[in-house]
């Protein structure tokens, strides 16, 4: 072999991983379906090269060939490249303290399966709860298979603090401390090969959010309203995770010093007050089915102890949301979980306390609103950072053993 080969052929390999993913990402990015020639044209690659790496894509099942309608005049169609929806898929898992929720999202972001099972795991033991989620793993690889979609790859969120291992080390209102996920996970034929990663639920939340919504919106706090509060806290267009990666512990932060006892040992915390058990029992709606359905159709109805208890839980949250926005100067505060579907009754009293406390509200507005990805903003999160791994890294997909 000549002397220099070798690393001639890596450059080789890595120009092509490169211009597979530059390729990939003009097509993900593109208002418009583009032909081979305009992609030619705008990485400046040849015309061969672009058909070449687009052959390879469609064959990976990344691409799909459209006819595009021309944009004026007559003329023969071309035909434009989008991404595909029937190749590689994400399984995005969440697991709560009153709900498991398991989806599939392909490429271009639509989601191909969902199920939710509704319990309450507080009691439940680790080991246990997993099971439950391996059956939800188990019935989403059945929906890939009916689909003829391929598993890419699986990401869990959970509501607590999670090391780079995927070892949930406290999740407070699960009951969970050092938890090995991946070790209790990972023998499931399901996952094998594919990778399993484990973050905590508000992060994952936000960057759903970050890759859903507008292109503008790269400066933001999400807020994950469940029995715990979680936030995603996202700058500049990326997920801030601080300096060991356990960022976002909005719900523990105390707006009462000497208030509430709460789960974590502390006292006063917000999830004790703006947390959904709080404003339920607030609103006297603890028993019975439904209970968040029921507290929406009450609030709509202006019911006063259910509008009372919003307002006493959006005052908590605007209070601890200021503190955030005077430190980090974020412009949004997108509200997730349970409170998407409550954002009417709690957006104007948590925007007063914005007007309040924070310093510079009157020279810079914070727009609040409800998260685009309503309540599925966890378990869509987690199966689009899958996803995303395959747009960023095409030549990784395109080289794996096939099944």
């Amino acid at each position: 072999m000549p002397v220099g080969a070798a690393s001639v052929a890596v450059r080789q390999a890595s120009l092509r991983e490169h211009n597979l993913a530059l390729v990939l990402r003009h097509i993900a990015t593109a208002a418009r379906p583009p032909s081979r020639a305009d992609l030619a044209t705008i990485t400046g690659l040849t015309r061969a090269t672009v058909s070449a790496l687009v052959d390879d894509l469609i064959t990976g099942r990344l691409l799909s060939e459209v006819v595009r309608t021309p944009r004026s005049g007559a003329g023969r169609p071309a035909l434009g490249l989008t991404l595909a929806g029937h190749g590689p898929v994400g399984l995005g898992l969440e697991i709560n303290v009153d709900y498991l929720a398991a989806v599939l999202v392909d490429l271009p972001g639509a989601v191909r399966h969902r199920a939710v099972r509704r319990i309450d795991l507080r009691p439940v033991p680790p080991a246990e709860a997993l099971a439950l989620v391996a059956e939800l793993i188990t019935e989403a690889g059945t929906e890939a298979d009916r689909q003829d979609l391929v598993l890419a790859g699986t990401a869990l969120a959970v509501p607590g603090l999670v090391s780079a291992t995927g070892v949930v080390r406290l999740a407070p209102n699960l009951g969970w401390r050092d938890v090995d996920v991946p070790a209790l996970l990972g023998g499931h034929p399901m996952l094998s090969g594919r990778g399993l990663s484990v973050d905590n639920e508000a992060n994952l939340a936000a960057l759903g959010e970050l890759h859903a919504g507008p292109p503008d919106s790269a400066n933001f706090i999400y807020i994950s309203g469940e029995v715990g509060i979680g936030a995603g806290i996202v700058l500049h267009g990326t997920l801030f995770r601080g300096a060991r990666g356990w960022s976002g512990e909005l719900g523990h932060v105390p707006v009462h010093p000497d208030g509430r006892p709460c789960r974590c040992g502390g006292l006063g915390c917000l999830e004790q007050y703006a947390g959904q058990e709080a404003i339920l029992a607030g609103a006297g709606l603890t028993d019975g089915p439904t209970p968040l359905a029921r507290l929406i159709e009450a609030a709509g109805r202006d019911e006063p102890t259910a509008r009372r208890a919003l307002v006493e839980a959006a005052t908590a949250l605007g209070v601890a949301i200021a503190g955030v926005i005077n430190l980090l100067d974020v412009d949004t505060v997108v509200l997730g979980g349970v409170y998407a579907p409550l954002a009417g009754w709690l957006g104007p009293p948590v925007e007063a306390e914005i007007r309040r406390r924070v310093l510079t509200a009157a020279w810079s507005p914070v727009t609040v609103r409800p998260a685009l990805l309503g309540g599925d903003g966890a378990a869509v999160g987690a199966a689009g950072s899958v996803v995303r791994t395959v747009l960023e890294q095409p030549a990784r997909w395109l080289a794996r053993p096939l099944r």
